[in-house]
């Protein structure tokens, strides 16, 4: 009876060792080069889950392609919708796609808030490399402002929430992670919306950590018709990149198509004035969806995204805020009209408190 007892026990402890080691190795750190952690799920189950949930990564399943992976939909057994980020096998061998990869996953795995998208796990290996996100129903800001009808639901009232939203996340990447954390990419292709066009900022594989004892120079990367002048000239990156780039991204939302030729006549001091002084808010707006002016607060809340943009695409980066100021100023009560909606004027918005 005593032998029994301790040919279980033995058989028990086996078990329960080879258990731990398998968790142990299911979830190494980033330094080494066969990777795989998941959380919330059982690490070895979840690999599994995504292979039969997509049939291998099955064409069938994908729903975009990226700048360095297809991204599939992927229904888990327990009913749980989640999106998977693949690195393609040609793309695995060059060594930038590969870096991108890795940088996304250690940087999400660090940081976690309402409106940057969810890492669930990842898995990197030489034949297999994977991201495993929450799953966004209406997919990127880009595509639903492409389509009229999309456009049209996405309405006054959540356009200035997903910048709200958007600027609460940079500002917390930027002054409440340490180091601080640069995305380098803000554009609306990167902003993903759910079923309740609630935005979150996604694609961090150029995010990069701001050193403070480093110069910060960086080769040129991000989305173009976002980029911060200066970058271009300096190859120095700071935080008042990302400031340029949202602010661009603002005025997207608002006037419902990228204002390329607007930011363009902003240049220069000179050209600004003459081409503001003439330009109402009203003008650019998304001629998809109703003036915003019979609605009081609504339009003041309009107003206020539109102003805090022309702030942070200053072509001086010393003049343009800093994101926890912008996030601030968008979450404060809306500045009141001393005018009609009608007749606000860029030049006005530019030269106001």
């Amino acid at each position: 009876m005593v032998f029994v007892c301790v040919f279980l026990f033995t058989i028990f402890l086996g078990l329960f060792l080879l258990r731990e080691k398998a968790v142990v190795a299911a979830t190494p750190e980033l330094g080494h080069g066969n990777i795989f952690k998941i959380w919330n799920f059982d690490g070895n189950m979840a690999y599994q889950d995504i292979i039969e949930a997509t049939l291998d990564f099955d064409f069938r399943y994908c729903i975009g392609t990226g700048a360095y992976g297809s991204v599939y939909r992927a229904v888990l057994p327990t009913r749980k919708v989640v999106a998977v980020k693949k690195l393609h096998g040609f793309e695995g061998v060059n060594p930038s796609f590969d870096s991108s990869f890795r940088n996304e996953a250690e940087v999400l795995s660090q940081i976690r808030h309402r409106h940057i998208v969810k890492l669930f796990g990842f898995c990197l290996h030489q034949r297999s490399m994977f991201l495993i996100y929450d799953y966004m129903e209406r997919g990127s800001l880009f595509s639903v402002l492409k389509y009229d009808d999309e456009a049209v639901e996405l309405n006054w009232k959540k356009r200035v929430n997903v910048v709200k939203g958007i600027a609460s996340a940079l500002s917390y990447m930027h002054h409440d992670c340490s180091p601080p954390i640069l995305h380098r990419d803000v554009s609306s292709s990167n902003i993903l919306l759910d079923s309740e066009f609630e935005g979150c900022l996604s694609d961090f594989g150029t995010a990069r950590l701001l050193d403070p004892d480093s110069s910060n120079q960086t080769l040129l990367v991000g989305t173009r018709g976002y980029i911060a002048p200066e970058l271009a000239f300096t190859m120095v990156v700071t935080e008042k990149c990302d400031v340029y780039s949202f602010g661009v991204l603002a005025l997207e939302v608002m006037f419902g198509d990228h204002p390329g030729d607007f930011v363009s006549s902003m240049t220069t001091i000179k050209r600004s004035t003459q081409f503001a002084q003439n330009m109402m808010v009203q003008q650019l707006l998304d001629k998809r969806l109703p003036s915003p002016d019979e609605d009081v607060r609504l339009s003041r809340e309009v107003v206020g995204v539109v102003k805090t943009a022309l702030k942070c695409i200053s072509c001086d980066p010393k003049l343009r805020p800093y994101m926890k100021e912008v996030s601030q100023e968008l979450a404060k009560h809306p500045p009141r009209l001393t005018m009609p909606f009608r007749s606000v004027s860029v030049l006005h918005l530019m030269h106001s408190d």
